[in-house]
């Protein structure tokens, strides 16, 4: 069927000045399946592979455990799942079936007991075994992968893994608990097999991550996705960034001198995916002109449908006009700012990481201040702190860093449903 996918542009201005030289524009694409996809859902082949070592006492494996069981009533009976624990061992608490009785596999969750070390890697292999059983191009494919703490000594497994993972068509969303976990490797896990990698502060709010996530999984319709730009004579992409539904840099592969290429993966329904394009526009007098096309290509696996395509033209006008020259597209620099304070963020951090000090502190000042523009007053307090104590003590805190470094991502991001995620 034609129409599964929505292809809608927006540029930063309605009118861009004459200037006699190359500028930037600020190129909003938006994918979105079609209202003709609203009844489309594939069944999902889920592992959870969760922690369960020492460190994960108390709270944190109660909240686990409910986190769990509320994601096993998300489920359908036609989907999919299995559970995986690991601490320096790993186990199957219940391997690959359709979540049919809930209430036997919700029992098998409340067995669940912390106790010893961690090693992420053999929890990882297990959920990757019990995925491959019901692994099929017309199911959606996950790992969602937690844990709390620092793996011992399998770093290189857990990346080969994910490695695996991502050949095979299974995204992994990764997420760290609390401080003593290393960024680095959540989120080479989650690059490397195409999925996520998130910042759970507090353990009650397990629950609402994983509800997010399963919810998001479930409205994945359309599989495959990828744009391509085939640019007019002049115009050059600087960078591509991927604004919905989470702020990453997308890496761009460059098909010819003026075709350019970026996957997408999936989208879902009633979000789908929208990019963010700093393009340099050639110097050309007043007019309307045609600086790029942009054409998505994708399968519906559900449909049988496969390199399927979608095409629009990014237009834009150039005026003499002084005045019409400074109108701007409100939601379109809302997302441009909210992408900028994530870029500062990330330079600060990259400073840091480097030993200056004084240029990761400019930086996050910089960064509070847009932060509070934008009316993310909690993430612009907490840039602040972390800018006073560079100063102060030539470090960050832990939480701080892995606060500002994951929740800078999800600025543009759309909010669940109450009824879904309830209070956090």
């Amino acid at each position: 069927m034609p129409g599964e996918v929505d292809l809608t542009v927006s540029t930063n201005k309605t009118q861009f000045p004459v200037t006699g030289a190359r500028q930037l524009a600020y190129v909003l694409i938006e994918a979105t399946p079609s209202q003709a996809m609203a009844s489309v859902q594939m069944p999902l082949n889920l592992s959870l592979v969760l922690d369960k070592s020492g460190s994960m006492s108390g709270h944190k494996i109660a909240d686990l455990r409910s986190a769990a069981k509320m994601a096993i009533d998300q489920l359908t009976p036609e989907d999919i799942v299995s559970l995986v624990i690991f601490d320096d061992t790993a186990s199957v608490v219940f391997a690959s079936q359709r979540a049919a009785d809930k209430q036997v596999l919700k029992s098998a969750v409340d067995r669940i007991r912390d106790g010893g070390g961690t090693h992420i890697s053999f929890g990882m292999s297990k959920g990757l075994t019990e995925l491959d059983k019901q692994l099929g191009p017309n199911r959606v494919n996950r790992m969602i992968l937690l844990t709390d703490g620092e793996t011992f000594g399998d770093e290189k497994n857990c990346i080969a893994l994910a490695e695996r993972a991502g050949t095979a068509g299974i995204p992994i969303h990764a997420f760290g608990l609390g401080e003593d976990w290393i960024e680095a490797l959540l989120d080479a896990i989650a690059d490397a097999s195409g999925g996520t990698s998130d910042y759970i502060d507090r353990p009650e709010k397990i629950a609402t991550a994983f509800q997010r996530t399963v919810k998001a999984v479930q409205s994945a319709v359309v599989q495959n996705a990828s744009l391509v730009l085939r640019l007019t004579s002049g115009a050059a992409p600087r960078a591509i960034w991927r604004v919905t539904p989470m702020i990453s840099r997308l890496g761009a592969q460059h098909l010819s001198d003026r075709d350019v290429q970026a996957g997408l993966g999936e989208l879902g329904k009633g979000q789908g995916q929208s990019v963010l394009i700093e393009l340099l526009l050639p110097a050309r007098g007043a007019g309307k002109y045609r600086v790029a096309q942009a054409e998505v290509s994708y399968d519906v696996p559900s449909a049988g449908l496969t390199a399927e395509k979608v095409k629009t033209d990014i237009v834009v006008e150039l005026t003499t006009d002084p005045q019409a020259a400074r109108q701007h597209d409100p939601r379109v620099m809302n997302i441009v700012e909210k992408v900028t304070a994530h870029k500062l963020q990330t330079r600060a951090l990259d400073a840091a990481a480097a030993g200056d000090a004084l240029a990761a502190s400019r930086q996050l000042r910089a960064a509070a201040t847009r932060l509070l523009e934008l009316g993310e007053a909690d993430l612009a307090d907490t840039a602040q702190k972390e800018a006073d104590r560079l100063q102060a003590e030539g470090k960050m805190s832990s939480s701080g860093t892995k606060k500002l470094r994951y929740e800078t991502r999800k600025l543009t991001m759309n909010l669940v449903d109450d009824e879904l995620v309830g209070d956090e």
